[in-house]
């Protein structure tokens, strides 16, 4: 608590007199509800920062409100990640904020809203928000509470907002009918980069995303492990990988065969996978972070690890 406080207000200090760092990586230093809105008006004054990570620094719903006000004249900063706050409520305030903030921001590209207990309500304020907005590429909602009914509204999103090109719903529970009603948009209408990962999708969600990548070449990487991967699945995507249409380094489920049945075995590929330990950041060629690789900027950036206080 104390400790971590006493050392943000040096690093702010520090960031204060720099006029060159353009990323700052607080993630897993629990700051708090009292660090973060000394962080968030430091924001209000600085205008080199474009890239922010204040994910599991136990921000409360206050903290995450004034991120959100300070994004909404902020024109600097260009992605934000404000996952695993520690919320106390089910009115679904950052959320509701977010998506104010969503329509008047019309710089930021990278939106990370991952373990924020999102129900379809959320989204439906998030749909609003992201049909008038043009610059948003990456929208990350993983691990929250989305059934069929938001992946709908998604659908709706995506139809409307042909500029966002990364999704990510992974650890969601979209099921068959919410995985329908994103694929029936995809003939025309699809991010490049999608992940529905631990959905509870069954054989005709899953078939659907297979059908639909036949006609469409836009969505050219799709995570799909952690869900009912049923026989005609398994074929069906080993066709698709094998054909060419879907890329091994593209997709997180390897086919192979036993007994002349076709299974599909985990392997280590999706969006952020190995964001916090790998070395690299954002390759084009580094299949477990697609997402930082089209996202990839050459920003200075500063990391703060939690082990690192002394």
């Amino acid at each position: 608590g104390a400790v971590y406080v006493a050392h943000l207000i040096q690093v702010l200090y520090v960031i204060r007199k720099n006029k060159s760092l353009k990323m700052l990586r607080m993630t897993g230093n629990k700051i708090g509800n009292k660090g973060a809105m000394q962080l968030a008006a430091m924001l209000q004054i600085n205008s080199t920062l474009e890239e922010i990570d204040i994910s599991d620094c136990d921000l409360a719903t206050q903290s995450v409100v004034a991120f959100a006000i300070v994004l909404k004249n902020n024109r600097k900063i260009c992605a934000i990640n404000a996952g695993r706050p520690l919320l106390f409520s089910l009115q679904e305030e950052t959320t509701v904020h977010m998506a104010q903030m969503l329509v008047v921001n019309k710089t930021l590209r990278e939106l990370h809203l991952g373990k924020h207990d999102m129900t379809d309500t959320g989204v439906e304020r998030l749909r609003e928000a992201l049909k008038l907005n043009v610059s948003l590429r990456y929208l990350d909602l993983h691990c929250n509470r989305i059934t069929r009914d938001g992946a709908k509204c998604l659908s709706e999103v995506l139809k409307q907002n042909p500029s966002l090109e990364i999704l990510d719903l992974s650890s969601n529970r979209i099921e068959d009918d919410g995985a329908v009603y994103l694929s029936e948009l995809m003939s025309s209408f699809l991010p490049s980069r999608l992940s529905v990962t631990s959905n509870n999708i069954g054989k005709e969600g899953l078939k659907s995303f297979n059908e639909a990548m036949k006609v469409n070449s836009c969505l050219t990487h799709i995570y799909i492990w952690g869900n009912k991967l049923e026989k005609p699945v398994c074929v069906a995507f080993s066709r698709l990988i094998s054909s060419g249409r879907l890329l091994e380094e593209h997709t997180d489920v390897s086919p192979y065969e036993v007994d002349d049945h076709v299974f599909l075995a985990e392997v280590s590929h999706g969006l952020r996978r190995h964001y916090y330990w790998t070395s690299r950041y954002g390759e084009y060629r580094d299949s477990s972070n697609s997402a930082l690789a089209l996202m990839q900027s050459d920003s200075l950036a500063l990391q703060i690890h939690p082990d690192s206080h002394s």
